[in-house]
């Protein structure tokens, strides 16, 4: 494994061969993490976090205690962010933001979660995320969610409180969806639910 420079390791940590744990990180006590991961500068992990082969953490992202993390997920990519010029050809607008998991939180193989513009992309405490979904950039989705397999949730939108999405759903960017709520498989959210 390559360890980087100005590292924090709790005691009893786990780190595979062929992962590569960047400048500055802060990992917690008993965190395993598997073969081909990388861990950006400046990324903080809690304790008892389980990092499976493959995964991807950018640069200053932030993930609680007790959080697994399935192959394959990226945390922290550049959001969608683009805007036109004076000729119509697309600019990228700068991702400064960042992503941060609370505890208790799965992510599913193949999942991305993109960081903010600015501020943070927030998942909240206990929420569960199947494989194939994607998170946009400032999203915030609120605790105990359930969000299922081959869900796309646009940049901005926030997500209350025990919501359940089923497979496949799709949701517009700057909406709510309230606490509880209950949205069934492939459905198209072009506003926001109560």
């Amino acid at each position: 494994a390559y360890i980087g420079k100005g590292i924090s390791l709790g005691k009893n940590v786990t780190i595979f061969p062929s992962a590569y744990v960047d400048d500055a990180t802060e990992i917690g006590d008993y965190v395993v993490i598997f073969p081909g991961v990388y861990v950006g500068p400046r990324v903080k992990i809690g304790a008892r976090t389980i990092i499976y082969p493959n995964v991807t953490i950018l640069a200053d992202c932030k993930v609680g205690k007790d959080v697994i993390i399935h192959s394959g997920a990226v945390i922290g990519s550049d959001g969608f962010g683009y805007s036109r010029d004076e000729k119509g050809r697309y600019v990228k607008i700068p991702q400064m933001g960042t992503v941060e998991i609370e505890d208790g939180v799965e992510i599913g193989a193949n999942t991305t979660i993109d960081r903010a513009a600015l501020g943070k992309t927030l998942v909240k405490r206990g929420t569960k995320i199947d494989n194939l979904v994607q998170i946009a950039h400032n999203v915030v989705i609120g605790e105990d969610s359930i969000i299922i397999a081959q869900v796309g949730i646009a940049g901005s939108t926030k997500v209350g409180d025990r919501v359940r999405l089923g497979g496949q759903v799709g949701v517009v960017g700057h909406i709510e969806i309230g606490d509880g709520a209950s949205i069934g498989a492939k459905t198209g959210v072009a506003k926001s639910v109560p």
